[in-house]
């Protein structure tokens, strides 16, 4: 007799408020496991990151979108899914029981038998005392915080809110879904005699990139929104610990705050430039121009690596070359002692930091980042010497024309293949179009000729920052020349290039 698979477990995962640093330890593994993954909308997408690629991403609803989702669709999808064998991961903003709907959808799990767990996440009040500078307790002004919504469903059991009695709470109120009702509680909490100069701070897409803190009243709060056309998200701070914030804050003063940078490199290289722009305020999407895979045809390398002792230096020009090339070694039972005495160049300290990944030291690491500086280091002795250049299946040929000219005998094996991505995502192709992304980066002269076929005209929106002359060079023969280029060629090089620009980007608040 056949029994029916054991069904998988759903995860209820807070995402947090925004900002992608914000989700939990925890809440990044259960996503790393997915394999279908039903977020909110209003979740960051740079989170679905943490996500396999394999996994099924589905949103829920939004502006973007025809119809959003019933609750009763929701339950019914993760039931069927996990009845399949799927992991689930439901992936909510802020905490999935603060406001998140969370009890209807493990009602509806456990009625089903579907096991699950969920995973807590940092919902926006508390968002809001970091990344507001707004100390929603104080040991002299509030003892406690009471977390309201603003609305309420109108077929809710039980009693409804009672705003006037919340005048009366000792300590902060913090107001969820408040925007649309603001009128409505406000008013209720004057007419029980709440004092009208009241505090009151209104928190919008708390901990994104695009995050708005306007202060007011208690008494003027309705009327701000209404004259700002304010939309939610938003939460509402309401009490004296709001005057106790100051007027600046880390988070908004950080120097790329309100800036959209778009990263274009190979999407499992993306984070080495992600981290350092988030940390400085950028909001970072990721739009790979190229695709970095395996050669068609491992031959010509496997020959080379069994002549490896043949050869007087191994040449990288690239983080993709050692990986390639050190990872057939591997993959084909041999290992670093294959190397014997072969000399090792790295273009850059990029490349070098990837070779001391697998316990290797460059030997020759040039001062000027480039090919040119590296052949012409390589250069003084390469005669009578012989040499083996690990490659791209696409690049300039200075390297190893210079080396020959200088009387070395230069073979080279192509361990990996670069190729053009032939469609953007229609988000970022739109966004772009529209003038809401400030910087491009541009960090090859490939990856230069990929983005000017890709988005065309729509390039000229925003600002081009070059890793190097090089690649300047390239996007100025394409006629899209740089407005930054880097003075290192490296990563950290090319973000001091688009700091060193100021504040002449285009603000996307």
């Amino acid at each position: 007799m056949q029994h029916p698979p054991i069904p998988a477990t759903v995860y209820l995962v807070g995402a947090g408020p925004g900002d992608p640093g914000l989700i939990t330890i925890r809440g990044a593994e259960r996503l790393a496991k997915a394999d279908l993954v039903l977020y909110d909308y209003l979740v960051n997408p740079s989170i679905l990151r943490f996500a396999p690629r394999t996994a099924e991403l589905i949103c829920l609803g939004g502006h973007r979108l025809q119809r959003i989702l019933s609750q009763d669709e929701i339950n019914l999808r993760m039931v069927e899914a996990a009845r399949r064998g799927r992991t689930v991961v439901r992936l909510k903003g802020g905490d999935p029981d603060v406001f998140g709907r969370s009890a209807e959808e493990t009602e509806a799990l456990r009625a089903a038998g579907i096991p699950y767990e969920t995973v807590p996440g940092v919902t926006a009040a508390l968002a809001a005392a970091g990344y507001a500078g707004i100390p929603i307790t104080h040991a002299h002004h509030a003892s406690a915080v009471a977390l309201v919504a603003g609305q309420e469903r109108r077929e809710k059991q039980g009693p409804l809110l009672d705003y006037e009695a919340l005048a009366d709470f000792p300590g902060t109120l913090v107001i969820y879904m408040g925007v649309t009702s603001a009128r409505q509680w406000s008013e209720a909490m004057l007419r029980r005699g709440k004092p009208a100069d009241t505090p009151v701070a209104i928190v919008r897409r708390c901990s994104w990139n695009d995050q708005q803190t306007l202060r007011c009243t208690l008494g003027t709060v309705a009327d701000v929104i209404a004259e700002r056309k304010l939309r939610p998200p938003a939460v509402i701070v309401v009490g004296e610990v709001v005057s106790l914030a100051s007027e600046g804050c880390w988070f908004t003063s950080r120097p790329l705050f309100g800036k959209k940078v778009l990263v274009t490199r190979p999407r499992d290289q993306a984070e080495e430039m992600m981290a350092p722009l988030t940390d400085l305020g950028a909001e970072v999407l990721v739009q790979p121009a190229i695709e970095i895979s395996a050669p068609a045809d491992w031959t010509p390398v496997d020959q080379a690596l069994s002549r490896l002792h043949e050869y007087d230096w191994l040449v990288y020009s690239s983080s993709n070359g050692v990986r390639g090339l050190l990872d057939r070694l591997l993959e084909i039972g041999g290992d670093l002692r294959r190397l014997g005495n072969v000399k090792l160049a790295a273009i850059g300290p990029g490349t070098a930091d990837e070779l001391r990944e697998y316990r290797l030291r460059a030997d020759l690491v040039p001062a000027e980042y480039r090919a040119e500086a590296l052949a012409e280091s390589l250069a003084a002795g390469a005669a009578g010497k012989r040499f083996l250049l690990a490659r791209a299946s696409r690049g300039r040929e200075v390297l190893a024309d210079t080396l020959r000219t200088a009387g070395a005998t230069v073979d080279q094996v192509v361990v990996y293949r670069s190729t053009d991505v032939e469609h953007p995502d229609q988000e970022i192709a739109e966004g772009l179009a529209a003038g809401r992304i400030d910087w491009v980066t541009v960090t090859s002269s490939a990856i230069a000729a990929s983005l000017v076929r890709m988005f065309g005209d729509a390039l000229r929106t925003a600002k081009l920052a070059s890793i190097s002359p090089v690649t300047s060079g390239a996007l100025a023969k394409l006629g899209f020349p740089p407005a930054a280029e880097a003075r290192q060629y490296t990563v950290d090089g090319l973000i001091e290039a688009i700091l060193r620009s100021g504040d002449e980007g285009k603000s996307t608040l």
